[in-house]
């Protein structure tokens, strides 16, 4: 296993490069496209949300592949090499492992514990199997950091610390009074109708406004996320949608604005923000979840207006405190990165114990052959019970060597067993070539769809 991670998030970049460095669903898959062209890379996943971005890949020389992985990340997030080298950081195999384990598990977080983001690693590895740039490696530990999330969640109280932006951005809003009485009431105005947006929407109709506007660049999104709103079995809030060039007005009536586009440009400008409260006496709270930002910063300064955005969030989840669960979830991450790499090295020595056995069966069967050229009188019975004897004999001179090497490998240090085993027994390189590659053309299609 050569895993290798690059990236950068809140914890090591300022919101405004990560702003800038942000990557569009079409510039993934370009940047998915470029890094399986690079020489050094042979799988590549993307995890990108609103505060991280990292390209993961596997590599067969270290140095070579952080090169080639920051020069893509840097053409295609348009943030130049020079200025965005200072904020990546680099993680390698177990360390590599143990990262992404404590991202899906919510450690890695700007608010500890949150479960969103195992939702976006699920979308990054279904990229990746569409793509077809996910092989084996990635497979397994896209689909294992999510079963460790999920374990995190279910075997801990790590939720108690944690809850998602869209939560912790009202109770900012709310400025110390639970959510539910500030909102109470309230008309809202939710921009975007992605999952993000679908998540704001149903926490402000829990939490007790009394109408949602859905504005979507696509009216259809919207009107069917209104539709989900407001059904019986729903939230039951008077939910509505409307199109985009109509937030201006919408801005005007609402109290509450969430905002979580994937435009490039503003959605909300300073002049848009003060043309809306310019007759109203109420105040008007905003919340930004865009990563780049929807709603111009000059919002800040328009008297009456209150804005929350990635950039606060951060500054404010900084002196959130952590429960206590926490340790016991970095407990599990540690057990299931010793586990991970186990069953890798030991998947490892497969191929070359399966040419071993096939070695084997070949000289059987050509020593069979040789003995019936020279005992041609033996009859059928005789020429099975033969067959079967040797056999038995090579099995169990096979057997504990090869159960013993599959133990050794999955110790740490253990990848040299293969080549000891190869070298020993003169196995032919091409034969555990072809094993392996079987091997990843199942694991292809057995990995397909399980996300």
């Amino acid at each position: 296993m050569s895993l290798l991670v690059v990236g950068l998030s809140h914890r090591s970049a300022p919101v405004s490069i990560l702003e800038r460095a942000s990557l569009s669903a079409d510039t993934r898959t370009k940047l998915l496209q470029d890094t399986l062209a690079a020489e050094p890379a042979a799988e590549g996943a993307v995890l990108a949300t609103c505060n991280r971005i990292e390209l993961y890949a596997d590599v067969d020389k270290f140095h070579a592949g952080v090169a080639e992985l920051s020069t893509l990340l840097a053409q295609h997030s348009g943030v130049g090499l020079d200025e965005l080298t200072p904020y990546l950081y680099v993680h390698y195999e177990d360390r590599a492992v143990h990262h992404l384990f404590s991202v899906a598990c919510g450690l890695d977080s700007m608010v500890v514990g949150e479960g969103q983001i195992l939702g976006q690693i699920k979308d990054a590895l279904a990229l990746g199997q569409d793509l077809h740039t996910a092989g084996r490696l990635l497979n397994d530990l896209f689909q294992q950091a999510l079963r460790v999330g999920k374990r995190a969640h279910s075997e801990t109280g790590i939720d108690r610390a944690g809850q998602s932006l869209v939560t912790f951005g009202l109770e900012q809003l709310a400025d110390g009074r639970e959510v539910e009485t500030w909102a109470k009431g309230k008309k809202a105005l939710v921009i975007g109708a992605g999952s993000m947006s679908s998540l704001a929407a149903a926490t402000l109709a829990r939490s007790g406004v009394a109408e949602i506007v859905i504005a979507n660049r696509t009216l259809a999104r919207a009107e069917r996320l209104a539709r989900i709103l407001g059904e019986p079995g729903g939230t039951g809030v008077s939910a509505r949608a409307a199109e985009m060039v109509a937030v201006g007005d919408e801005l005007g009536r609402a109290d509450i604005v969430v905002s979580c586009t994937g435009a490039t440009g503003l959605v909300l400008t300073g002049d848009d923000v003060a043309t809306a409260v310019r007759d109203r006496e109420a105040p008007l709270a905003l919340l930004d979840l865009a990563m780049p930002r929807d709603i111009d910063a000059a919002a800040h300064r328009v008297p009456g207006v209150r804005l929350v955005d990635i950039e606060s969030l951060a500054e404010a989840s900084a002196d959130a405190p952590m429960a206590t669960d926490v340790d016991q979830v970095r407990s599990i991450v540690s057990d299931e990165v010793a586990a991970f790499g186990a069953a890798q090295r030991a998947a490892h020595i497969t191929p070359t114990v399966v040419a071993l056995r096939a070695m084997a069966a070949d000289v059987v069967t050509s020593e069979v052959a040789r003995l019936e050229g020279r005992l041609p009188g033996l009859d059928e019975k005789q020429r099975a019970e033969i067959t079967q004897t040797v056999r038995r004999v090579v099995d169990k001179l096979l057997h504990a060597p090869t159960v013993r090497v599959k133990q050794l490998a999955s110790e740490p240090g253990g990848a040299g067993y293969a080549d000891a085993l190869r070298t020993l027994f003169d196995l032919d390189p091409e034969t555990v070539a072809a094993v392996s590659r079987a091997d990843l053309n199942d694991a292809d299609v057995k990995n397909r769809g399980r996300v």
